[in-house]
């Protein structure tokens, strides 16, 4: 893996853990972060030696969102400038989220605007009880460009209004009602919740959860046809994998199953 400016990347045994490392400026995101996020997304898609991901960030917050730099560098471009660059900030969101690996957000401190956006592109988020989430873009007269129906599709149209359109702040107490966070601790617990939760997958089949990831996240997107023939194709590519013969000879011999994530 090479070095980049915005991530750092760690493995051990089959997890890979990506902190954001822009501390000094409270883990603001910019289109870099987000290229950087893409092609370590590329590197996560094909590395069998990865069954599950990792984000978490260092210093004191998650991420506070999009760099106001950012934002203030929109005034004054063309429209096509403008689509342009957000359309590939999007796509960059779109791969991560797309990746065929269960993902956990690893949330402490401000989690606002792109950061958020950024936790609900992961499979699972564990917060701090000290965790404060949000969208202050309308404050800026933004919408939420990256992830509207990112966060409707998780806690419902009513919710996102009174999140979005308020650019109301909650604590991770409430976020975890809302149902946009899966679970609250302390944040002397929190490390261990969540390696508690990744360890999970390193006793499952690697191939057969990215697929039952893939028919989740786009199945739902399909008639119901279509999506009963989808779960039949995604099937269909593991019957050749030693992991499904592994899995079916290990419930069968009455033992504990030993996966090589092929």
């Amino acid at each position: 893996m090479p070095e980049y400016q915005n991530w750092l990347f760690n493995q051990r045994d089959h997890i890979a853990t990506l902190t954001l490392n822009r501390p000094d400026q409270s883990n603001r995101l910019t289109p870099e972060t987000f290229q950087e996020l893409h092609d370590i997304t590329d590197h996560l898609s094909i590395s069998k030696d990865i069954w599950v991901v990792i984000v978490e960030a260092k210093g004191k917050h998650f991420s506070v969102g999009m760099d106001v730099a950012v934002i203030g560098s929109m005034i004054g471009n063309s429209e096509e400038q403008f689509r342009e660059g957000l359309k590939g900030m999007q796509r960059d969101l779109d791969a991560f989220e797309g990746l065929r690996k269960p993902t956990i957000a690893k949330l402490h401190g401000f989690c606002l605007g792109g950061g958020l956006i950024l936790a609900l592109c992961c499979d699972f988020r564990i917060a701090s009880r000290r965790t404060v989430l949000g969208f202050p873009e309308v404050k800026r007269g933004v919408p939420v460009i990256m992830g509207t129906q990112r966060v409707r599709r998780v806690v419902g149209v009513t919710i996102t209004k009174e999140l979005i359109l308020q650019a109301k702040n909650i604590n991770a107490n409430v976020a975890k009602e809302y149902g946009l966070v899966d679970e609250v601790v302390a944040p002397d617990e929190l490390d261990e919740a969540v390696d508690t939760l990744a360890s999970i997958f390193l006793s499952l089949p690697p191939r057969t959860v990215g697929a039952a990831k893939h028919i989740i996240d786009y199945g739902h997107q399909l008639s119901l046809r279509d999506s009963q023939d989808m779960e039949i194709d995604v099937q269909a590519e593991l019957l050749d994998s030693p992991d499904f013969k592994e899995a079916i000879e290990s419930f069968f011999e009455n033992r504990e199953p030993r996966y090589s994530g092929e």
